[in-house]
């Protein structure tokens, strides 16, 4: 029979490119001080979890992410950090690294809509990531689908591993990937929400269902 799962997604904490308001999606750039503060308060928050198994993006700021807060946690000696591509953000193709108010301004434009406000407001994740594949200049940008697939193939290999024995699951990914999770499988929650950085989604899983219990949680950071 299987046994209850507590899967805990942890966004990565803030880096420069979060800094600078740049996009980053596949592109990778270092956590900033105040970043790996606030992981740290992150970790120290849930240091009496007891996670049975670690996974993260294999990009350098969720890895660096997941190890400090395992580095926090009072029973994360000992446990292996597993960083698997299918958790990546979303790879925005020839945008990546450009203004995030330009590029959405060009993506709005090119599906129609007046700003970035009305496209946000208006467009769901679906129309908007198709969108940006048909603005991208190179029209590299991952749809809908291509990201999707990739993301499911990576949250299956952790639900069928891990359904039999149950117990917390961390998964340090980033804030596209998380809130597509969390929407694909539980559609009560809308997909436009914004995820802080380092803050903690809880979704439990048993008996084929899903449950969100926490989202977007930063009430557990301690100083």
């Amino acid at each position: 029979m299987n046994k209850p799962l507590s899967l805990y997604f942890v966004r990565h904490g803030q880096t420069y490119l979060n800094k600078y308001e740049k996009m980053q999606g596949w592109a990778d750039s270092p956590l900033t001080p105040e970043g790996v503060e606030i992981v740290k308060q992150s970790g120290r928050g849930l240091a009496d979890t007891e996670f049975v198994a670690a996974y993260s993006s294999d990009l350098h700021r969720t890895i660096a992410t997941a190890e400090l807060i395992l580095k926090e946690n009072k029973h994360g000696f000992g446990l292996t950090l597993e960083p698997r591509s299918e958790f990546r953000e979303t790879f925005f193709g020839s945008f990546e690294g450009d203004s995030s108010a330009m590029t959405w301004a060009k993506v709005a434009k090119s599906m129609g809509y007046a700003s970035q406000e009305e496209l946000f407001e208006k467009a769901n994740v679906r129309e908007t990531m198709n969108g940006t594949k048909v603005a991208d200049p190179k029209h590299e940008a991952e749809d809908f689908m291509t990201f999707w697939n990739r993301v499911e193939k990576g949250f299956l290999h952790v639900i069928n591993t891990h359904r039999e024995s149950g117990g917390n699951i961390l998964i340090v990914a980033h804030g596209n990937t998380i809130r597509n999770i969390v929407h694909e499988l539980e559609p009560s929650v809308k997909a436009n929400f914004i995820l802080d950085n380092a803050s903690v989604t809880v979704l439990s899983y048993e008996n084929g269902l899903f449950k969100i219990e926490r989202l977007n949680d930063t009430s557990h950071f301690t100083e």
